[in-house]
């Protein structure tokens, strides 16, 4: 069981501590494309091997069907950007928080309102055929690429 004397467990204190990190490397290397990349992989890289699997198709599926989304790294996950900086869409590792899946997110930013509820997350178990199709939707629609 996750210690959370103080609040939050060891893992989301964790988590706060390298957004923090996060934050001061992207003031020192600037928020450029090329240093959002370079983030990205470094976090995939460390991942678990199906963490890290499913990781990388989607950073695959986001650099095809939305490329004017910047990728950057948020609370240590893969992330991507809109032009204005926002969180569009992010992978968040099952290890991450010792979770039974791997989670896909969306945040505000993306263009997915259908009528009074939509998705703003899928748990992700594996890359198929059938998950890469909802995935690669899902992300078109969220990042506003037709």
């Amino acid at each position: 069981m996750a210690d959370t004397s103080a609040g939050l467990s060891k893992e989301e204190r964790n988590a706060v501590k390298q957004r923090a990190a996060e934050l001061r490397a992207e003031a020192k290397a600037g928020k450029t494309r090329a240093a959002g990349e370079a983030a990205v992989r470094d976090a995939i890289a460390e991942m678990p091997d199906d963490d890290r699997a499913l990781a990388e198709g989607i950073d695959r599926i986001v650099t095809a069907v939305a490329p004017h989304l910047v990728p950057k790294t948020w609370y240590g996950f893969p992330a991507y950007t809109n032009a204005d900086g926002k969180v569009v869409v992010f992978f968040k590792a099952a290890a991450k928080f010792t979770s039974r899946y791997a989670t896909l997110g969306f945040e505000e930013a993306a263009q997915l309102d259908d009528g009074d509820a939509w998705v703003t997350s899928l748990a992700l178990l594996a890359l198929t055929p059938k998950t890469e199709k909802l995935i690669t939707d899902l992300i078109r629609k969220a990042a506003g690429a037709a």
